[in-house]
């Protein structure tokens, strides 16, 4: 039963629930993190953690998605961004630093640099040859389009020898309505397609449940890290929107007889804690952004933005520093964040070792079956 609660005279809302509200609750056997068995498949593809990149260009690049991948991790490039637009891409991201890191900082100095940057079309050739360096890498080659440019894009990155399309936006919805165009019907986009897609992003159980039905390998769940509250007055409780997406994924699984969609948490993403307790509501697996961005391989050196911080009209997000150390201090490779050694002890290095221990806690040997472990309300 959901809890309802009365706002107002003829007005109730739905008591939410977020990530930092929800506590994991041992009640099994303990084990070693040494048996603890992190893979995740998707379609046809296997990796070695449930960790997707979050497919902005401070952290994504043709580098650092190589690295990512060569790791075991679900590495995404973004078709729209910088580095499909600029054949310097590290001089056009440093260009977003200076305007950040400068004595006249304000955000909206580094946000028009964002949008001068993104007014630049988007170069088909540069953006078929970053796949095929990212391909020849041996990875697993993962291209993000918006819900907007999917149908332009779309054949020439199928073309380029993608092996994942996401099709991701703030928000998304199974048909996009438009007044000055043909709207966007996801199922016969996705049905048309040889490659699998992921879709996102959805914050409630219908438009999980409607992502689902058209033929979706996976659903994002969130917004990501744009600053929707403020911006557009819409919030996400990230445990309460991905247990209602699981609810969606076990409901289509009934409906179609064994179909299983995978659930990607995006959103609220602040630890290893978090990621174990987003895993414990109900997700496959979890999308990261500025836990990458110190990386020394991120493109941003430390610096992060969303997506949306570059939108023409309405950007939503800035361009924020996460690196809290001495400027002199080194950046951890993006392996030391993923596999440690870590002296920290806030969660936010070896993000791995963090999901094996809190699994390993608990009692579970995969992922899938850690979705089953009690939790409580703080």
């Amino acid at each position: 039963m959901r809890d309802m609660v009365e706002i107002g005279m003829g007005r109730e809302a739905r008591r939410t629930y977020e990530l930092e509200d929800v506590a994991i609750v041992p009640s099994r056997r303990t084990r070693s993190s040494k048996d603890v068995d992190t893979r995740w498949n998707i379609d046809a593809y296997e990796f070695g953690f449930p960790l997707m990149m979050h497919p902005t260009d401070s952290i994504s690049g043709p580098e650092s998605a190589a690295e990512f991948a060569r790791l075991g991790g679900l590495a995404v490039l973004n078709a729209e961004g910088i580095w499909a637009r600029h054949e310097d891409g590290a001089a056009a991201i440093a260009k977003v630093v200076e305007a950040a890191s400068g004595a006249e900082w304000t955000p909206e100095s580094a946000n028009k640099v964002l949008q001068e940057l993104h007014a630049a079309p988007i170069d088909e050739e540069l953006l078929v040859r970053r796949i095929t360096e990212l391909r020849e890498t041996g990875a697993i080659t993962a291209v993000r389009v918006s819900p907007q440019r999917c149908r332009e894009l779309t054949p020439i990155l199928v073309k380029a020898g993608i092996d994942l399309l996401v099709v991701q936006g703030t928000l998304i919805s199974a048909e996009h309505v438009t007044s000055d165009g043909e709207p966007l019907n996801l199922k016969d986009f996705i049905g048309s397609l040889d490659v699998p897609v992921i879709v996102g992003g959805v914050v409630d159980y219908r438009t999980a449940l409607h992502m689902m039905r058209t033929g979706a390998a996976g659903v994002i769940v969130g917004p990501g890290t744009t600053t929707t509250p403020s911006a557009l007055g819409i919030d996400v409780p990230m445990a309460t929107a991905i247990a209602d997406a699981a609810a969606a994924r076990r409901d289509y699984l009934d409906e179609t007889g064994g179909r299983y969609v995978h659930v990607i948490a995006d959103g609220g993403i602040e630890t290893a804690g978090c990621i174990a307790k987003a895993i414990a509501c109900g997700a496959d697996a979890v999308a990261l952004s500025h836990l990458l961005a110190d990386a020394a391989e991120a493109p941003g050196k430390g610096w992060h933005w969303p997506s949306a911080a570059a939108h023409p009209k309405y950007p939503r997000g800035f361009v924020d520093n996460v690196h809290l150390a001495p400027e002199s201090a080194e950046h951890p490779s993006m392996e030391e964040l993923l596999f440690g050694p870590a002296a920290d002890p806030f969660g936010t290095r070896n993000l791995v070792g963090g999901i094996k221990r809190a699994m390993a806690k608990c009692g579970f040997t995969d992922v899938k079956s850690f979705q089953r472990v009690d939790l409580a309300i703080h």
